[in-house]
């Protein structure tokens, strides 16, 4: 059975509509939720939940089935509730949520706040997602496919996981740290510094793509070209020199 027709009959009684499953690389975002996104030929419609498949191998199982589920939970609001306006996480939002054995919080913590524009979840201890989660994962459920390359601070999310506290359950550790073969096959990109007094910042591999950004200095909207290092470039408009970056 699929991860989501398993979470639709377990957390919400089978009454979701069927919707687009799909993979888009955001930054920062785990996963979202588009409401009538994409159309058909014959003028139907249908919703899209998209996942980010970096954070796959990255960040334990769980997670990634609760990124799934609270989107769910928007597509549940969207056609059997009343959602909030723009991006806002309304009242509405959050009890379902914590109906199905998910705690809304801002911080992705205990103490955040329930409510907001930006929002994350864990896990409440014993409640239905947990238990619709172990289902699967005593089963022969698995996710076939992990990308190679997580950020670095992908890895620092899944550290940082409530999930990595539950215990005595499978999916509780990141694939890229549990599976074996996963082990060597993983590259993440950019290195963890850490100053002196402690706190962790991320650093970007430098740019080896031998091409530089040059914009020019005089134009009042801003003009900018790629090219390799070292050329001289001047505006055709305005007659200044463009400035690399």
């Amino acid at each position: 059975m699929p991860m989501t027709d398993h979470f639709n009959e377990r957390l919400f009684d089978g009454q979701l509509p069927s919707c687009l499953i799909t993979l888009q690389r955001e930054k920062r975002t785990y996963g979202y939720f588009s409401a009538a996104r994409f159309a058909s030929h014959d003028g139907s419609f249908t919703d899209e939940i998209a996942m980010d498949p970096v954070y796959f191998a990255a960040v334990p199982i769980i997670e990634t089935m609760q990124t799934l589920v609270h989107e769910m939970t928007y597509l549940w609001q969207h056609h059997f509730g009343a959602p909030g306006r723009g991006r806002y996480h309304n009242e509405g939002w959050a009890r379902k949520m914590e109906s199905i054995g998910l705690m809304p919080s801002s911080t992705g913590k205990p103490g955040g706040k329930r409510t907001g524009d930006c929002m994350a979840d864990y896990a409440i201890d014993d409640g239905r997602f947990l238990a619709a989660c172990q289902e699967l994962l005593t089963s022969s459920f698995r996710l076939s496919w992990y990308d190679r390359f997580p950020g670095i601070d992908h890895v620092l999310a899944g550290q940082s996981s409530m999930a990595t506290q539950i215990q005595g359950m499978e999916g509780t550790k990141a694939p890229m740290a549990s599976i074996p073969a996963l082990v060597e096959a993983m590259k993440p990109v950019g290195q963890l510094q850490v100053g002196a007094d402690g706190a962790q910042s991320v650093v970007m591999p430098a740019n080896k793509s031998n091409r530089v950004k040059y914009t020019c200095g005089g134009c009042t909207e801003p003009i900018s070209v790629w090219g390799k290092p070292g050329i001289k470039l001047i505006c055709g408009g305005c007659r200044h020199s463009f400035d690399s970056q």
